[in-house]
C-alpha cells in the first residue's frame, strides 16, 4: 500500500482548514487582548450572546479536565487527529468531504495550538435564551461542529450515500 500525503481535493482542504485555524487563533487573541472584562469576566453583546473570559482544561465542554498539567495529553490528541485528518483528506474525491475535513483540521489545530501556548484552550462565546445557557465555546469549536455536520449531510444525503 502506498503512503499518499496529497491528493486533487487536498489543496482544496487545506484552504478550508487555514481559514478556520486563522480566524480562530485571529479572534481568540483580538478577544485576549482587547477586551475589557472587569470584574465579572462578561461583556453582553446582546440579550442572548455574551463575551466571556473561560478557560478549558478539559476535552469538550470541560469534561475530563486534566488541568494545567495535562494539556500535553489533550494537544497531543488533536494534533494526532488533525494527522488522521489529513491522510483522510489526501484521499477524498469531493469537494465536500474536502471542506468538512479542512474544518475538522482547522478547528483541531487552533484548539491545539491553544494547549500548547497556554496549558488550556481560551473559550469566549457564550450563548444564552430565557434562562438557558449553551456551554461556552470558541469558533475551533464552531469548525469542528461544522465539519462533523457536513460530514454526516454527505453521509446522509449527498455524494457519499449515492
Amino acid at each position: 500500500m502506498k503512503l499518499r500525503l496529497a491528493g486533487p481535493l487536498t489543496l482544496y482542504g487545506g484552504l478550508f482548514a487555514l481559514a478556520a485555524l486563522a480566524i480562530d487563533q485571529g479572534t481568540k487573541l483580538a478577544v485576549l487582548n482587547g477586551v475589557d472584562f472587569g470584574e465579572t469576566g462578561k461583556v453582553t453583546l446582546t440579550p442572548f450572546l455574551d463575551i466571556v473570559y473561560a478557560w478549558n482544561t478539559g476535552i469538550s465542554y470541560g469534561l475530563f479536565a486534566q488541568g494545567v498539567d495535562g494539556w500535553w495529553l489533550l494537544g497531543g490528541l488533536k494534533i494526532v487527529a488533525a494527522v488522521v485528518f489529513w491522510f483522510w483528506l489526501a484521499r477524498v474525491d469531493r469537494r465536500l468531504e474536502a471542506a468538512a475535513l479542512g474544518l475538522l483540521i482547522g478547528g483541531a489545530l487552533g484548539n491545539a495550538i491553544d494547549r500548547v501556548a497556554y496549558g488550556a484552550v481560551f473559550d469566549f462565546v457564550s450563548l444564552h435564551a430565557f434562562g438557558y445557557y449553551w456551554y461556552v465555546f470558541n469558533l475551533s469549536d464552531v469548525a469542528i461542529v461544522a465539519g462533523v455536520g457536513l460530514l454526516l449531510y454527505d453521509s446522509f444525503f449527498g455524494d457519499a450515500a449515492k
